[in-house]
C-alpha cells in the first residue's frame, strides 16, 4: 500500500481522537494516576483503543507502540512497520481544562519514521509530514523560522512527571536558557512544541526524559519543515534515547553550547560538594 494511504490512516486516527477528546470534555470523564504526578483519563484509553482497532483492521501485520497499553504486534510476528501513538499528549492540561493538548501518530518503516500526523482539536490544526515530501499545517507548507541568534529566540521546553527526581539539573538548564534567549515557554505537550518549531512559532525546543510516542511524529515534522533534530548532547536523533533538541538549525549549535556548559558546571559543582 502506498505511503499516502498510511498518511490518510494517520490523519483519520488523530482527527477521530480529537473529536473524542472534545466530546468527552463536554460530557465528563474519569481521571486516575499511573504515578504520583502522571495522570491518565478514560479518554486516553478510549482514543488508544480506537487507534488499535483501526490499525488492526487495515494493517494486521503491523506493530503498535502506544502510551497507555504498551507495545506488541497485532499480528503473529514482528513487522517492518511500527505505529507509535500518543492518544493525548498533554493529558495533565486536558484533565484540568487547559486547551493545550493533541493526539500524535507516527509510522516507522524499518526503524525510521516515514509518516507523522498531529492534531490539535482546540485550534483545529492538523500537522502532517511524509519523509521527503515536506511538512504541512492544514495543507499549507511549513517552514522553520529564520532567527539566527539565541538572544532573539523564543524557546520552549518540558519537564517530566517525576521532575522532583531531577529538579536541580532541569531547573539549572532552564535558567541557563532564560539568560541566553529572548524568552522560554513551557506548554506541557512535546508533540505541539515540535509542531510549533516546525511552523516557526518557536525557534528551538529541548527536553529530557521523553518517550517514543512523545516525539515520533513531531520530530519528522520538524525535519521536513527544514529544522534540525539531535540528542541534547549533539548525538544523532534516536527515538529511544529519551532526550531531544529541535531547532530551526540556525541556533542549534548555540543551544548545544548552553547545554554542554550547564552540564559541565553542574558536574563541577557536584565534584566539589
Amino acid at each position: 500500500m502506498p505511503d499516502s494511504a498510511f498518511l490518510s490512516t494517520a490523519i483519520e486516527i488523530v482527527t477521530r481522537a480529537g473529536e473524542i477528546q472534545l466530546e468527552r470534555r463536554e460530557s465528563g470523564f474519569n481521571i486516575s494516576k499511573k504515578a504520583e504526578n502522571d495522570l491518565v483519563t478514560e479518554v486516553d484509553l478510549e482514543c488508544e483503543r480506537m487507534c488499535r482497532a483501526v490499525l488492526a483492521e487495515r494493517f494486521p501485520d503491523h506493530d503498535i507502540l502506544a502510551e497507555e497499553l504498551g507495545g506488541g504486534t497485532t499480528g503473529a510476528l514482528a513487522s517492518r512497520w511500527r505505529w507509535v501513538f500518543d492518544p493525548i499528549d498533554g493529558t495533565t492540561n486536558y484533565a484540568h481544562g487547559l486547551p493545550v493538548f493533541c493526539s500524535s501518530l507516527g509510522l516507522e518503516i524499518d526503524g525510521r519514521t516515514a509518516v507523522g500526523a498531529i492534531y490539535d482539536p482546540s485550534r483545529r490544526e492538523l500537522f502532517t509530514a511524509e519523509r521527503g515530501k515536506g511538512a504541512y499545517l492544514n495543507g499549507e507548507a511549513l517552514a522553520v523560522s529564520d532567527v539566527g541568534g539565541l538572544r532573539d529566540s523564543l524557546l520552549v521546553t518540558g519537564f517530566p512527571y517525576d521532575i522532583h527526581r531531577h529538579a536541580d539539573d532541569l531547573v539549572a538548564l532552564f535558567g541557563a536558557f532564560l539568560g541566553k534567549a529572548q524568552a522560554v515557554r513551557r506548554l506541557g505537550s512535546a508533540a505541539l512544541d515540535l509542531c510549533y518549531v516546525a511552523s516557526g512559532r518557536f525557534d528551538g525546543f529541548w527536553e529530557q526524559h521523553l518517550k517514543p510516542w512523545d516525539v515520533c511524529a513531531g520530530a519528522l515534522i520538524v525535519e521536513e519543515a527544514g529544522g534540525r533534530i539531535t540528542g541534547t548532547d549533539g548525538s544523532p536523533f534516536d527515538i529511544a534515547a529519551a532526550h531531544l533538541l529541535a531547532s530551526n538549525g540556525r541556533i542549534h549549535d548555540g543551544m548545544l553550547t548552553v547545554i554542554r556548559e550547564c552540564r559541565a558546571a553542574g558536574a563541577q559543582a557536584r565534584a566539589g560538594a
